[in-house]
């Protein structure tokens, strides 16, 4: 199952479904091992033209991320067709690179800010601070057709959770078909997208609309939508099966958002011909993700009992879901449902009722 949502404005459903019953009565918890990838995003020492090619000088000294997986990972069988991204910066832009395996490239979706992975589809997700609120969402079409929003929350969350009439400031996206495109007389090799998003345009994250600081990391995730076809005609028709999710980091069920999740980017003033800069094992994602279990729990303690608990034993919590990181929180309960603190290095690390994860 694939959740979709659409808005012009804002997205307006009823209460039953966002208070606590959008996945039905019983919120999921992690079914795979939480183990976000990493990437090292360098940073361009010379020009990127946005043509929908990986042929640039930049692009040819970076590193690919690994293929990409199943969304439900390790529960499910590898993708049949490869997929994998690059990603640079400068002073102005966050470069993506994809290429995608296919033999038979199709799509039909014209219009801006339609459900573009109606159609087989990539996608991006960002959040720059990583509280997993006020956060990013680009879909682009072999047609160079794009879908892009902001979502104040994820929609498990909220009942005004995205804004996609908002467009991409200063977006430059290309699209390269290796082949030729809904022509099912032949068999391409497949496609591939160049995107270009300028930094001055995530400014809606309530962060700084400058490049990032060395050292600096994103929660990061990459969606290839991918739908059964068969040729009836001579034209692609989609069969009746669900579609495929393919994604760089596996999220353990087929929803993308949950941007806890997903992966970790890391950015470096290092270009991409100088290369080896480590990946930092982060110190406060994996708090972050212990903090996220009296989340789970308390969404799943309020379908049982109607009421939210300010006790770990009753979230069955009560030793460290994480070795070697502060525990045990302190949970409070608040007006509007609960909060749970934790110290770390003379600071906060807090997470509250909606998911919002911060540090202060």
């Amino acid at each position: 199952m694939r959740i979709i949502i659409r808005s012009f404005l804002f997205i307006l459903v009823g209460p039953f479904i966002f208070s606590q019953g959008f996945f039905g009565k019983e919120f999921p918890e992690p079914k795979i091992k939480y183990a976000p990838k990493t990437y090292v995003c360098y940073k361009a020492s010379t020009p990127i033209l946005i043509d929908g090619k990986l042929n640039d000088s930049a692009w040819l000294n970076s590193k690919w991320t690994e293929s990409f997986v199943d969304i439900e990972g390790n529960l499910k069988p590898e993708p049949f067709y490869d997929t994998k991204v690059k990603m640079l910066w400068d002073d102005n832009y966050f470069y993506f690179g994809a290429e995608m395996e296919e033999p038979h490239v199709w799509a039909t979706l014209t219009a801006r800010d339609t459900v573009i992975f109606k159609d087989n589809d990539f996608e991006i997700f960002l959040d720059p601070n990583g509280d997993t609120h006020n956060y990013y969402e680009l879909e682009v079409n072999a047609l160079e057709t794009e879908w892009d929003l902001i979502l104040f929350k994820p929609y498990h969350d909220d009942s005004k959770v995205a804004l996609d009439s908002w467009d991409i400031p200063g977006l430059i996206a290309s699209v390269h078909i290796d082949g030729t495109l809904n022509d099912p007389s032949d068999r391409d090799k497949g496609w591939s997208v160049e995107i270009a998003i300028p930094w001055k345009s995530l400014v809606g994250n309530y962060r700084s609309n400058n490049p990032p600081k060395e050292g600096e990391q994103w929660k990061v995730n990459f969606s290839r939508v991918q739908w059964d076809v068969d040729i009836v005609e001579n034209q692609y028709v989609k069969t009746d099966s669900p579609e495929f999710n393919w994604v760089w980091s596996p999220q353990g069920l087929i929803y993308m958002h949950m941007p806890d999740l997903w992966g970790l980017v890391q950015f470096t003033e290092a270009s991409p011909e100088q290369g080896n800069v480590e990946f930092q094992i982060s110190q406060i994602d994996p708090i972050k993700w212990a903090m996220r279990q009296v989340y789970y729990r308390q969404r799943n303690y309020f379908f049982q009992k109607g009421h939210y608990t300010e006790t770990l034993k009753g979230l069955n919590l009560i030793t460290t879901p994480i070795e070697g990181i502060p525990w045990p929180p302190k949970i409070v309960l608040t007006p509007s449902g609960w909060e749970a603190v934790v110290m770390w290095n003379d600071k906060h690390v807090i997470i509250r009722k909606d998911g919002k994860v911060w540090v202060e």
